[in-house]
């Protein structure tokens, strides 16, 4: 999945609690694009929850399942038995640019190594199943030069493509800068080609 132009991203700060065997566990998942983002977020929750006795936590700051950009930590559970499993559950949660922090207060019974492995995946996998999210779009700049005659035709393609006007100049042509999905770029190319007769000059601009 990693490299989609299209994918779901935490739409806030969203939060669920649980009992395992008497210790109580609060998962909590922000919108995280950035490391520096994820690094923030998880020092919230620790500044939160000071009296808890770990501050687990786990991200992944791209597209789902990118490893590229990810961090974990087992806060002083036992090697590898929190943020590997809280790492691994949110690689192949479906869910990008996404930070989770399970906070654990001890209940007094030993999980072993095994069942913190369990509850700390259970734990991610159940704060993801009701994770309200929203989509991130990859988006693209382009730069349109036109004819005047062209641009009531051109106006009404712009919506099926998801095209947005940032701005725009008349002289002795129009031009227009637009914005639009990755995904479109080339259909709209065409597009445009086809509705001006050749007549249009594209090009693809960073944004400023």
């Amino acid at each position: 999945m990693a490299g989609d132009t299209r994918y779901r991203i935490p739409a806030g700060l969203h939060r669920v609690e649980q009992e395992i065997q008497r210790s109580r566990f609060i998962t909590t998942i922000a919108p995280s694009a950035t490391v520096e983002e994820a690094k923030a977020f998880v020092a919230r929750v620790r500044d939160e929850l000071p009296d808890a006795n770990h501050n687990c936590w786990a991200y992944v700051a791209g597209p789902p399942g990118s490893t590229a950009l990810v961090g974990m930590s087992d806060d002083g559970e036992p090697h590898g038995t929190a943020g590997r499993p809280m790492l691994t559950a949110l690689l192949h949660g479906g869910v990008g640019e996404v930070a989770v922090v399970v906070t654990r207060y001890f209940g007094g019974t030993l999980l072993g190594k095994g069942g913190l492995v369990r509850a700390y995946t259970g734990c991610v996998q159940q704060a993801l199943e009701s994770l309200p999210t929203t989509e991130r779009v990859q988006k693209t700049r382009l730069a349109v030069e036109l004819e005047y005659a062209s641009i009531e035709g051109v106006r009404r393609l712009l919506p099926a493509y998801e095209a947005q006007v940032v701005s725009e100049e008349y002289a002795a042509t129009v031009g227009y800068r637009l914005e639009l999905p990755v995904t479109h770029v080339e259909a709209f190319r065409k597009a445009l080609l086809d509705e001006t007769n050749g007549q249009v000059l594209v090009e693809v601009v960073e944004p400023e």
